[in-house]
């Protein structure tokens, strides 16, 4: 199932105790998840913090995805590749999350809670400004590149011909000729080809050529006198043959080939580095994620559970029904909130809604998404 689940209880034999109402039906696979001593700080810091974290939690869950998301856009016609690349700490993302470990360095545990959460709270942001920097630079180029290309494989009437016509095409150097491309309409080619040396006078005879069709237009070439030019331009277009304007230089035309290749390299080379940035950056988005979590469900601990600080933090796959995981574990932990004794564990007691608290059990509960492509308005 592409969820996790982060439980608390208190005692030292938690995990046992938790293994031995799920295993026999084989309902989740659980390990350990390692919380540090962490500083608890004042009950009005620990309250505060819940509301805090909640809307941490959701911002860097939502950054998270708008990086997969950008990852699955970048990869194009190889989404099938999106999967294979979301690691983090060099491993997959389940094997990161069963074999936790508070990150001291990032995140230095005798540091108070509320500044370990800024501290998330900055190196996320600075990673979602970054990734507007260069989603925005990548973008740019990828869509000059593809405006280039749509010029080349476009309707005749707006694509670049330099492709598609040759030297011999041209009368060229001349001091009184001058060859013209023509768009005409495929119903009307044949009509084009009848007609074209008496659309003005000074058209030298049988110089048309059918030089590309397309499924909607067909493009020649004539050669006439350059005086003619601009009147030939307007009848042709009263018969609705489009003269096209274009002179041949094979300079231009090598330059143009080299911006084109050159647009190509640019963008592989910035894909690349845009690729490995998404893939480093995912890795430290989750890391954050987790410890978000992991610092929800010491508040959240601290607080059912009281002091001194007696818990054992829990991380649970589940492998078959959900709601049968659920129904174990109401009645494995229905002692710890006498209210919830009866089974009203729907309801919510009052107040914790402003903490975001969304779903409220006996012991203390988070989901962790590790499917980040799914549906991004899925409660976390």
């Amino acid at each position: 199932m592409p969820e996790f689940w982060v439980i608390s209880a208190p005692g030292p034999q938690a995990l046992e105790k938790l293994n031995a109402v799920t295993k026999p039906n084989n309902l989740s696979v659980n390990y350990k998840f390692h919380i540090p001593d962490l500083k608890v700080g004042t009950l009005d810091t620990l309250v505060g913090l819940t509301d805090d974290l909640a809307k941490l939690d959701t911002y860097v869950e939502g950054i998270i995805r708008k990086i997969v998301s950008y990852m699955e856009e970048v990869l194009e016609d190889q989404k099938e590749m999106l999967s294979e690349n979301l690691h983090v700490n060099n491993g997959d993302v389940n094997q990161y999350l069963t074999r936790f470990q508070w990150d001291m360095a990032k995140y230095p545990a005798r540091q108070p809670l509320p500044s370990i959460a800024e501290i998330i709270n900055k190196q996320v942001q600075q990673i979602e400004a970054d990734l507007k920097q260069k989603a925005s630079a990548y973008n740019s180029l990828k869509t000059n590149l593809q405006n280039l290309e749509r010029k080349q494989t476009g309707s005749l009437l707006l694509r670049s011909l330099g492709d598609l016509v040759k030297k011999e095409h041209f009368v060229l150097d001349s001091e009184y000729l001058t060859t013209l491309l023509v768009v005409v309409p495929n119903p009307l080619t044949k009509d084009w080809e009848k007609s074209y040396e008496n659309i003005t006078s000074m058209i030298v005879p049988r110089s048309s050529q059918k030089i590309f069709s397309d499924n909607e237009h067909t493009l020649y070439n004539v050669t006439l006198f350059k005086k003619v030019v601009e009147e030939f331009k307007t009848k042709a277009r009263e018969k609705k043959f489009i003269v096209r304007d274009f002179t041949y230089s094979e300079e231009q035309l090598a330059a143009g080939k080299s911006h084109h290749a050159k647009l190509k390299m640019d963008k592989n080379r910035q894909l690349s580095v845009v690729f490995r940035w998404l893939k480093i950056n995912f890795s430290e988005c989750f890391v954050a994620y987790i410890h978000v979590k992991a610092l929800r469900v010491f508040v959240e601990s601290v607080l059912r559970y009281g002091l001194p600080v007696n818990f054992q933090a829990m991380l649970l796959q589940p492998l078959k029904s959900t709601k049968k995981l659920r129904e174990v574990l109401n009645k494995l932990y229905h002692n710890l909130d006498s209210s919830l004794a009866a089974g009203a564990i729907d309801d919510i007691p009052g107040g914790l809604t402003s903490f975001g608290v969304e779903e409220y059990y006996p012991y203390v509960y988070f989901k962790i998404n590790v499917d980040m492509c799914d549906d991004p308005n899925k409660k976390a």
